[in-house]
């Protein structure tokens, strides 16, 4: 009797392991399917405006007005800036007093010449006084060109004593204030007008993302067609509401950062976005039939990615390989899964 019992509790307890080792199992292995992938790849990124001009002067004073503030909208051709006028318009005034001069100079030397050919009608002089009188005349008129090259440079000098912009923009700091002395050759600018109406976001890809990319579109060209709509994520993780689109993927690889660059375009008609922001750009990317796993079941050794498939209720080591590309969550087999194995969760 005694036996019996001993028998009938040995087989309940291990029916009961059985039964505990069978929800182990089912909880901790996952069971391998075909599915349609979404990756959203991140890429740092620095944005910029369609063109950011550092305003120099083009000669050196002192600031006497400044016209703009930081931020402010400006367009082509607007003041940005006046540096001292003063000695540029007396520099112009004694320009013009050396033009009328030369002129002046000019007209006594064509009459003497006038009257020295005349002379020579008459036999008075001779050829020599002639030609003398003539290379006289082309002399005062060499100083008339040069004086008033020096009256053009004057003007000049004077127009540059009001800094415009260029371009239509936006003004960035204002590091110059009244009082200041400037000159063209100083290092820091006295600002930036950035045309902030469409906005560049740079990034790079490394060489094993430019091969993937160029896999799955078949080419360079083919990519910059049918690449998705891109985004843009602030630095604060916010996605900016109007999507982009990758512009340009350069052909060279950095020799130093073995990486390319890229360039995607936003437009920003909000001028919500500033020149000089970083964040993320990303790139949607879609594989229709695709075997997803999660990273936590991957292990590597010696720079193989390892995962353990279920054999008969017993865990095998198992060798797969991934698509290059990643979420940060999860890996995309290309080889050593297929659909309806099961794997161990880590």
């Amino acid at each position: 009797m005694l036996v019996m019992m001993f028998l009938m509790f040995s087989a309940c307890q291990k029916k009961e392991e059985k039964d505990k080792t069978m929800i182990q199992e089912h909880t901790e292995a996952i069971t391998v399917q075909v599915q349609p992938a979404m990756l959203t790849l991140k890429y740092p990124a620095t944005l910029r405006g369609r063109q950011d001009i550092a305003i120099y002067p083009q000669i050196e004073g002192k600031i006497v007005k400044v016209c703009v503030e930081e931020g402010q909208n400006v367009q082509q051709g607007q003041p940005l800036f006046v540096i001292d006028q003063a000695g540029y318009r007396a520099s112009l005034a004694t320009a013009e007093a050396n033009v009328q001069a030369a002129r002046a100079k000019v007209e006594n030397a064509r009459l003497i010449l006038e009257s020295k050919q005349q002379l020579k009608q008459q036999k008075v002089v001779s050829d020599f006084t002639v030609a003398q009188a003539a290379n006289a005349l082309k002399t005062a008129q060499a100083e008339l060109a040069q004086a008033q090259a020096e009256r053009s440079n004057a003007a000049n000098n004077l127009s540059y004593t009001t800094v415009c912009s260029p371009s239509a923009g936006v003004i960035g700091t204002l590091p110059y204030k009244i009082g200041s002395l400037v000159s063209p050759t100083m290092a820091q600018p006295l600002t930036y007008v950035s045309d902030n109406a469409r906005m560049i976001a740079y990034f790079s890809l490394n060489e094993q993302q430019l091969t993937s990319l160029f896999y799955q579109y078949g080419s360079k060209d083919k990519a910059l067609k049918n690449m998705p709509a891109v985004q843009w994520e602030m630095s604060n993780g916010h996605v900016y509401e109007h999507r982009g689109k990758v512009a340009t993927i350069s052909g060279i690889l950095d020799p130093q950062t073995g990486s390319v660059s890229v360039r995607a375009v936003f437009d920003n008609e909000s001028r919500m976005l500033i020149s000089g922001a970083t964040g993320n750009v990303l790139i949607p990317m879609t594989i229709e039939h695709a075997i997803v796993i999660p990273q936590t079941a991957v292990s590597e050794l010696q720079d193989k990615m390892i995962v353990y498939r279920m054999v008969n209720g017993q865990p095998e080591m198992t060798q797969i390989k991934v698509y290059p590309i990643n979420d940060g969550k999860t890996y995309i087999v290309t080889e050593g899964l297929k659909a309806g194995d099961r794997i161990k969760k880590k």
